[in-house]
């Protein structure tokens, strides 16, 4: 089995890039064949086809801002399961400065399968941490620093 302390932040990295790149197939393809995506806004996509029909659509309206996303847990749930955790911001199009208003905390399942690691779950939650404006803005400068340094 491909260590997923190594293959789930390379998945997780791949899924990035290719929202980045505005590649429905591509972000797509990085699932199971029945898994799941709750996007920002709670919206719901299961099974690779769908994602790629909904990504494919959000993409030809318009241009969505780019992700910076650090790692923070990579965890073995049981062989050939695994979970990552991760923060993300996006970056609007024509800037270069994270907008605090859309950070996230997401949550990546993912399952082995012949050597290959897959999407099962992937989860995007707001981090808008209400009442808690230093942690916004200490999670903003972190993500902040990631986008710099790329």
């Amino acid at each position: 089995m491909y260590d997923p302390k190594v293959a789930l932040p390379r998945l997780y990295a791949a899924l990035l890039d290719a929202w980045n790149r505005r590649d429905a197939a591509a972000f797509a393809r990085l699932f199971t064949a029945d898994g799941t995506t709750v996007g920002f806004d709670g919206t719901e996509m299961r099974g690779a086809a769908a994602i790629e029909r909904h990504l494919r659509d959000i993409f030809a309206d318009h241009r969505p801002a780019a992700y910076v996303a650090v790692v923070r847990e990579v965890r073995l749930l049981s062989p050939g399961s695994a979970l990552l955790r991760g923060a993300a911001g996006l970056v609007p199009p024509g800037e270069s400065s994270i907008n605090p208003r859309t950070n996230a905390i997401q949550t990546l399942v993912a399952l082995e399968d012949g050597g290959e690691w897959r999407i099962e779950l992937f989860q995007n939650t707001p981090a808008a941490w209400d009442g808690r404006p230093n942690d916004v803005s200490a999670l903003t400068a972190e993500l902040q620093r990631a986008a710099d340094a790329r």
